[in-house]
Order: structure tokens, then C-alpha cells, then sequence
């Protein structure tokens, strides 16, 4: 079971760059193609707000929308999800089980083994390599 973290609003602003602070705290969206720096070595993609880990790199694919898309969550329990209305469409909203930082959103239409993409502002995460995702926020 994932524990719960909280903090106020002022909090995150004072923590978060204005942008992480937007996305994260506000539902705002990252323009697609502006965070495509992550590496493409092994590691872990943790929450940026509370070091959470949300998705593995071997769960990563390009799905050509200009966001960091995975077909799964690092762990069944590290997502919530929540129906989001905005926009004038019905879509899937993910955010951190832990934080309940905004993180994105899931759709159908991703490929195998999952058929899930799960579409994520990558302001919102933080690369861990493999030799410091265990432990290290």
C-alpha cells in the first residue's frame, strides 16, 4: 500500500519549478515534444514531487504524441486514477498514489503486453538510473 504525503499549496509552490508547479498541482499540460531529454539507459521514472517510483524505463515507448508514453506503472498500487471532464472530452487522469501529484493520462490505445499508453508530462518525473532507484529521492 502506497503511504500518503501531503503537503499545503504554498509548500509545493516554494518546492516546485513554476512549470513542475502547474502541471503537478494545477492539471496544466506541458507543451508535447518540450521534455524528450530523459536518458535511455535503465533506471526508474519517480514522481518529481515526492520521489514516489511510477514508471520503469523498460516500460517506455514512443508513441510519437510528444509526451513520455509507458504501458504500465511501476507497480499496481503507484497510480490513482480519476475521470477528467475538462476540455470537453471524457479522459482517464493518472496521478501519484502518493502525493496525488497530476501526472497525465491513461488511454487505450498503446501496444502490447498492456494495450495501455499511459501519457505523462515528463516535467512532472524524475530519471533515476538503475544503480539509484533503490532508495535514493
Amino acid at each position: 500500500m502506497t503511504q500518503k504525503k501531503s503537503e499545503t499549496d504554498p509548500d509545493w509552490q516554494d518546492r516546485l519549478p513554476e512549470l513542475a508547479y502547474r502541471v503537478t498541482r494545477e492539471h496544466a499540460t506541458e507543451r508535447p515534444f518540450s521534455h524528450d531529454d530523459f536518458p535511455k539507459t535503465p533506471g526508474t521514472f519517480a514522481c518529481l514531487c515526492c520521489g514516489a517510483p511510477l514508471f520503469d524505463q523498460a516500460d517506455k515507448f514512443d508513441s510519437g504524441t510528444g509526451w513520455p508514453s509507458f504501458t504500465r506503472p511501476a507497480a499496481p498500487d503507484a497510480l490513482g486514477e480519476r475521470t477528467d471532464r475538462r476540455l470537453l472530452m471524457t479522459r482517464t487522469e493518472v496521478h501519484c498514489a502518493s502525493c496525488e501529484a497530476h501526472l497525465g493520462h491513461v488511454f487505450p490505445d498503446g501496444p502490447a503486453p498492456t494495450g495501455l499508453r499511459y501519457c505523462i508530462n515528463g516535467v512532472a518525473l524524475k530519471f533515476k538510473p538503475e544503480d539509484t532507484a533503490e532508495g535514493d529521492t
